[in-house]
C-alpha cells in the first residue's frame, strides 16, 4: 500500500506544536526554579496553553520526536535537578520543594531516571570535584 505524503502545512503545524509546548516546558521549570510557579503542571495544562486536546499533542509530539510529552517534560525536570542539587547551600529537601515534590518522591523520580538517589548524585558530583581540584 503506498504511503500518501503529508501536507507540509500540516507537518509545519506539528513541528509549531512542538516547539510551543518544548518552549511551554521550560518556561514552566524556570519558574518553578525561580518561585513564580507554586504548583507543577499536567500535560493536559500544557495542552490547554496550546489550544488543543492532551491526545492530539502526545500524538503530535510522539510524531515530531519519537517522544511522550511527559518523556520531555521529566528530561528538563531532571536536567534542572542536577544543576540545583549542585548548590551545596541547598538540601535535597530544598531542592524537591522548589520542584514541587516532597523529598520521598523526589528521591523517587531522580533516581528513576538518574539511577541514583539525589545524596548519592551530590556526592558523587562533589567527589568529581575534589579530584578534579587535588
Amino acid at each position: 500500500m503506498p504511503t500518501i505524503p503529508i501536507p507540509k502545512k500540516i507537518l509545519a503545524r506539528q513541528h509549531e506544536i512542538t516547539a510551543d509546548f518544548t518552549r511551554l516546558v521550560h518556561a514552566h521549570v524556570d519558574d518553578l526554579v525561580a518561585g513564580r510557579a507554586t504548583e507543577a503542571l499536567e500535560i493536559r495544562d500544557f495542552a490547554g496553553q496550546l489550544c488543543i486536546h492532551p491526545t492530539h499533542l502526545s500524538n503530535t509530539l510522539k510524531l515530531t520526536t519519537g517522544e511522550a510529552p511527559c518523556a520531555i517534560y521529566e528530561r528538563k525536570l531532571v536536567s534542572v535537578s542536577k544543576e540545583l542539587l549542585s548548590n551545596p547551600r541547598q538540601s535535597v529537601a530544598e531542592v524537591a520543594a522548589r520542584l514541587t515534590y516532597d523529598p520521598s518522591n523526589f528521591t523517587k523520580f531522580f533516581k528513576r531516571f538518574v539511577g541514583s538517589t539525589p545524596r548519592q548524585y551530590r556526592e558523587e558530583l562533589w567527589a568529581q570535584q575534589r579530584a578534579e581540584v587535588g
